[in-house]
Order: C-alpha cells, then structure tokens, then sequence
C-alpha cells in the first residue's frame, strides 16, 4: 500500500526545496530512487498544502532501514508509525511543515 500524505506548510519555496534535499538524502541511504511524487500545491489561509505520495521502493526500504525506530513510535498501526517517523525525519532536516495521512 502506498502512503500518501498532506503536507502543509506557511513557506512552500524554501520548505518545498529542504523536503526535496532531505528526500533525497533518504532516498540514498535506502537504495529507492524516485521513490516519491509531490502533488500540485493548493493555498488556504496562509498555508499551502500538496500531497506527498511514497511509492513502494522507498516506503519498504525506510521500512526496512529504519525497522527499530519505527518501532518506538506510539501508533496504532504500521502507516501511523511511518507518518511520524517521516515528520520527525523532515523536522529534523529543517522543513517546518505539518504532515498527516490521507485516508
């Protein structure tokens, strides 16, 4: 199943360009090149929202990669876990966005 996310954020050149480096980053250490697609932005409120969808490449090798720190996260289920281990990972790379799971 592939994971898709709402990605919200107040500064959608800078941000967009730090998700871009930090996915790459991720990308390499996995071995899943071109593992994602950004949707088209939409502006509401001050904030733009785009849809980041995760292709299974990359998804089953962060899985895979990071298994253990998945683990810790408190979550009722696999996508949960994944949602919060990619919002620590991007806070950690400097992109300052909001992110949830589209159903």
């Amino acid at each position: 199943m592939n994971i898709v996310l709402e990605v919200g954020t107040k500064n959608y050149a800078d941000d967009l360009l730090s998700i871009k480096i930090a996915l790459s980053h991720l990308e390499s250490l996995v071995d899943g090149y071109n593992g994602y697609d950004l949707g088209e932005p939409s502006s509401k409120f001050g904030w733009t929202f785009f849809t980041l969808t995760f292709k299974p490449n990359l998804q089953n090798g962060i899985e895979k990669k990071f298994f253990d720190m998945l683990e810790k996260y408190r979550g009722n289920d696999q996508p949960q876990k994944f949602v919060l281990f990619i919002t620590d990972y991007l806070h950690n790379k400097n992109c300052d966005v909001r992110i949830k799971i589209v159903d």
